[in-house]
């Protein structure tokens, strides 16, 4: 790849046409970086007869002459020193920039987005249980680090100026996510939404922003039809014998997710305090969801109920479930339907997906009921479980016409 060469210059000139009451003119610097210039005053005076302007220099000897030329030295070392630190820090300069941090006004410096971000992202730690979870904060930190690699990738920068952002800008990045980290349409939509958010944010302090990059982005999802499980893919699992404890441990797990709804984050926090009787004398799971502190109650059936007392007592950290990462949950889980002559990609995920549908809804369970035990903040976010079912449902009468169609041919 080829890179121009950026020019820099520092030049002082004498504002002549300007003279105060004792005859002095304001000396002013003029900063150029490839042609872009910045002027300002250096707040020193000369009378014009004692400028040197070919040199850019007071002329003569004297102490006041060489305690001017001694100053006039030290802006010019201190905008060479700003000039190189910021071309090895950036890969470009903006002589404002230079300039406003020479007069001690470095307003530039709040308008550097990976600054910004990062600002953003400690605030965000803070409403860690309260407004937010651990999840979504990692996720605004995925997506800093994501914008930290687009930005070295792309553009060869470490940071940007947020006024330098363009609605070409997102449109790469969004392209970047989805060619270099293989990401969907909709998780690499997730990541420009937190991009957005921080700009919005970064508005709201104040910045002097003319342009909103995200202005023309096209916002659009592709619809995604959620894997479940049948009710006979369930039992082939619950039934299964497994060999190793790893896999049988696993196998639980999941069931017991597929009988609860629960997320894996939710069942790994889940302690002997969690599980209460209720006024109707049965035991319920009442707790509040890790993802989006919403309450979530949920009665326990008889075959969580026996999985939970399966391994009571094995914990010595209060938990209710000895139970491994997410990660090697999902890999055990693939694992588990091969075995199982399951045709689809099962992960915890689609646990909770089950109850939602084949579980709950499917067994006429109302949705606003089902919408409460899932802990979802709107019950939109329910019906999509609904749409599944229904989708199963038009699929299994299309089975049931083909059938029927089949035995009228036949039977001619």
């Amino acid at each position: 790849m080829n890179v121009m060469k950026s020019t820099f210059r520092v030049l002082f000139y004498l504002r002549k046409n300007e003279v105060n009451k004792s005859g002095n003119s304001s000396i002013m610097v003029r900063i150029t970086v490839n042609g872009e210039k910045v002027q300002f005053s250096s707040k020193l005076q000369i009378k014009p007869e004692f400028w040197d302007t070919k040199n850019g220099k007071a002329l003569g000897r004297s102490v006041e002459a060489m305690n001017t030329n001694r100053l006039l030295d030290a802006i010019s070392v201190k905008a060479n020193e700003l000039y190189h630190k910021h071309l090895s820090e950036y890969g470009y300069v903006l002589p404002e920039k230079i300039k406003n941090i020479i007069l001690g006004i470095d307003t530039d410096r709040r308008k550097m987005l990976l600054e910004h971000f990062g600002e953003y992202n400690e605030f965000y730690v803070l409403k860690i249980g309260k407004d937010t979870s651990l999840i979504t904060a990692n996720r605004y930190k995925l997506t800093k680090l994501r914008l930290q690699e687009f930005l070295k990738t792309e553009y060869n920068l470490s940071d940007i100026p947020v006024f330098e952002l363009t609605p070409i800008f997102v449109e790469k990045f969004f392209l970047f996510l989805r060619n270099t980290h293989s990401c969907s349409n909709n998780t690499a939509l997730k990541f420009i939404q937190r991009f957005r958010a921080v700009f919005y944010y970064i508005k709201d302090t104040g910045a002097d922003i003319k342009i909103n990059p995200f202005g023309s982005f096209r916002f659009r999802t592709t619809k995604v039809v959620r894997e479940v499980l049948s009710q006979e893919e369930i039992d082939v699992i619950y039934r299964k014998e497994f060999l190793t404890e790893r896999l049988t441990l696993v196998r639980d797990m999941f069931i017991f997710m597929c009988y609860s709804g629960l997320s894996y984050i939710d069942v790994a926090r889940l302690t002997e305090d969690s599980v209460k009787t209720a006024f109707d004398g049965h035991k319920w799971i009442m707790i509040q969801r890790q993802k989006t502190s919403v309450p979530s109650n949920i009665r326990l059936l008889e075959i969580p109920r026996e999985i939970m007392e399966k391994y009571r007592g094995q914990q010595t950290n209060g938990k209710l479930f000895p139970i491994c990462s997410n990660q090697k949950m999902n890999e055990y889980l693939k694992e588990i339907a091969t075995i199982c002559g399951i045709d689809k990609c099962v992960t915890c995920h689609i646990a909770r997906h089950t109850f939602g549908t084949t579980v709950t809804l499917a067994n006429g369970v109302p949705i606003e009921t089902v919408s409460k035990m899932l802990g979802h903040t709107d019950i939109k976010t329910t019906q999509i479980y609904a749409k599944i079912v229904d989708q199963k449902l038009s699929s299994d009468m299309d089975s049931l016409a083909k059938t029927y169609k089949r035995k009228k041919y036949t039977n001619k």
